[in-house]
């Protein structure tokens, strides 16, 4: 399973979440992907749980297709090593401040000397065009800036945080994107290019793309805030055994309900439920009502209904319900792999599906510095060069 980007070359020096989440999409891929480490290693690493500390779970499951080299940046002799590895890559991605990368002597304009037709990508907190530049910017800080903890409040709750890593899942996600485009591009023009990934910009277009509402228009015609996704009782409904989710949204499946529910004229004679308009101005209504007739049955009960009437409704899953999905075991997407030092480990599949170039799990997450001195070798580094980086202390070889 080679991918549809194999014999492309990726120089990862993000860290955490973001960056990583990125490369290892483009490792899927079929990109080969030598991630550059600090000597103590990504804090990831060491998260809790794990197996044997170096190889903590959040790790292994954002790393795996990728070689492991580990340098002190800060060392100059450590620097002409990453220069000598940008001079055989494709792609540099990098998850720090752009001044912390110029303070490194990694600019843009210091890596593009050293390889012309690098794509050299940079995934921070703002654009640097804007007054926020140099603010430092994590997860749970981002998710503030876009409004997100606002939102629950807006739905009657305590303003809280997503319970995943939104923001840096999904910029992962754009930056894997703009590679790929990247690549692309510089197919057809032989010109490699900066580009710069912002948070706070970039996870923006997500929400304000829906809560810009009535303040899409000038003068506005409302105010911001998409109704439907606000309405206070929008969660899982409440059966008589549990919960279940359900979308009754078109005019056909409001029927079906009302059917359902013994009520068929209620379609007709209820104006706040017989229309699209009707319905997107008493959302609150309409959730109340659904709330009200599901807790009356259970969820098999529903479930058998709704699926009759051809209404889209889902069992409310909890993390151990996933792991048992039949249809995940079926296709296989939890997948098990035996790592050298880790033993039998779980990863989560690559989740689209090609014909031909089907990406795939091709390596082991690795151990700190494990390839360290297998790529700075093909990197065109000698050995008594990598064994004084190495002495020094300026690089880490993994035993």
């Amino acid at each position: 399973m080679s991918g549809p980007l194999e014999g492309v070359r990726v120089l990862d020096l993000s860290t955490v979440l973001m960056g990583p989440f990125a490369t290892q999409i483009l490792g899927d891929f079929g990109a080969e992907v030598i991630k550059v480490e600090s000597p103590e290693g990504d804090v990831t690493r060491q998260l809790w749980p794990y197996r044997n500390r170096g190889m903590g779970h959040m790790f292994m499951n954002v790393n795996r297709n990728k070689r492991s080299v580990a340098l002190d940046l800060k060392r100059p002799e450590a620097r002409d090593a990453v220069l000598a590895l940008v001079a055989t890559a494709d792609v540099m991605v990098y998850n720090i401040r752009p001044k912390a990368m110029a303070r490194l002597r990694l600019s843009y304009d210091d890596v593009r000397e050293a390889n012309g037709r690098i794509i050299y990508v940079g995934a921070f907190g703002y654009s640097q065009r804007g007054p926020y530049a140099s603010r430092a910017a994590y997860e749970d800080l981002i998710q503030g800036a876009i409004g997100l903890p606002h939102l629950f409040r807006a739905q009657g709750a305590e303003p809280q945080y997503a319970p995943i890593n939104l923001v840096d899942r999904t910029l992962g996600l754009h930056i894997a994107n703009a590679v790929s485009a990247a690549l692309y591009h510089r197919e057809k023009t032989g010109l490699g290019q900066r580009i710069d990934i912002p948070m706070f910009e970039h996870m923006l277009a997500i929400v304000m793309g829906e809560h810009l509402a009535g303040a899409a228009f000038e003068p506005r015609v409302d105010d911001p805030g998409y109704a439907r996704i606000l309405a206070k009782e929008r969660r899982p409904f409440a059966t008589r055994d549990g919960f279940i989710c359900t979308l009754i949204y078109n005019d056909k499946q409001w029927r079906a309900f009302f059917e359902l529910i013994g009520r068929p004229a209620m379609m007709d004679e209820d104006e706040r439920f017989s229309t699209v308009e009707g319905r997107s101005k008493n959302y609150a209504a309409a959730n109340a009502l659904l709330a009200a007739e599901i807790a009356k049955r259970t969820t098999a009960q529903w479930l058998e209904a709704f699926e009759r009437a051809d209404i889209p409704a889902q069992r409310m899953n909890d993390l151990e319900d996933i792991l048992a999905d039949p249809h995940l075991a079926t296709i296989g997407y939890f997948a098990e792999h035996e790592h050298p030092t880790e033993g039998r480990i779980r990863t989560t599949a690559v989740p689209s599906e090609w014909s031909v170039s089907q990406p795939g799990y091709r390596r082991h997450a690795p151990a700190l510095g494990e390839h360290t001195r297998e790529a700075l070798r093909e990197a065109g580094l000698a050995d008594a060069t990598i064994d004084a980086l190495i002495a020094s202390g300026a690089a880490r070889a993994a035993r």
